[in-house]
């Protein structure tokens, strides 16, 4: 089933926020918190710094109605600056690569794609783009090729 979720982007704090939101709404994190350091080496990424490996790659929590609070934290050394406005996405996950290609030509349309949809090394078809209207989107697809 297609859902909705709300993706929140940190300097260097996201396991902070998180746990204060597991405070406010209760529930447990979908899954082990990712961490960068669990990213495996490429040579198109430059080498992380220490201080960054431990930071928050991908954290899950349900909240209302399963709604899912995700976040990561966006460290300097792999080009990020947070600032406001960009540190939230939509983050769509649509049912299929069909529908999740359609939806991302259609929102990229006239704005900026960040990252082309293509596979990635957690085995979901991803990608991000911000449409013309500064809206920021993730769309994630879990269906194999």
């Amino acid at each position: 089933m297609a859902t909705v979720s709300t993706y929140l982007n940190f300097t260097r704090n996201t396991e902070e926020a998180f746990i204060f939101y597991r405070s406010v709404f209760g529930g447990e994190f979908t899954g082990e918190i990712s961490r960068f350091k669990d990213i495996p080496p490429s040579e198109n990424l430059p080498p992380l710094p220490e201080e960054d490996k431990n930071l928050v790659m991908h954290i899950a929590l349900p909240i209302l109605n399963g709604h899912l609070l995700m976040g990561t934290d966006a460290p300097e050394s792999m080009g990020f600056k947070v600032n406001p406005g960009n540190n939230v996405y939509i983050s769509l996950h649509p049912d299929n690569r069909e529908e999740t290609r359609r939806l991302f030509d259609a929102l990229s349309d006239g704005g900026k794609i960040e990252q082309d949809l293509q596979d990635m090394f957690w085995g979901d078809y991803y990608g991000s783009c911000t449409d013309k209207f500064g809206v920021r989107w993730m769309f994630n697809c879990s269906e194999k090729k």
